[in-house]
């Protein structure tokens, strides 16, 4: 279902430092984290969500986070941009 919501999001924006900027900018509507992700990267980006109030939604695979958003390569985080 998650991924579903990744690939039905009209903007995203893929991995650490995107992800991150848009949820600082207060763009990001939700955040997906992949659960095999490394937890020294994750645990910053869940830390900001919960500050600034976004949802966070966990998937299983990186690999299949960066499926959903059409890249060929893993995707440790994605945000959904409400611009």
């Amino acid at each position: 279902m998650s991924y579903e919501k990744v690939k039905q999001a009209e903007n995203i924006s893929i991995g650490t430092k995107q992800t991150t900027k848009m949820v600082e900018l207060g763009k990001a509507t939700e955040v997906f984290v992949a659960k095999d992700a490394d937890p020294r990267i994750t645990a910053k980006i869940v830390n900001l969500c919960k500050k600034m109030g976004v949802q966070v939604t966990y998937v299983d695979s990186m690999k299949q986070l960066g499926k959903a958003c059409g890249i060929e390569v893993g995707a440790a985080m994605v945000a959904a941009v409400n611009e």
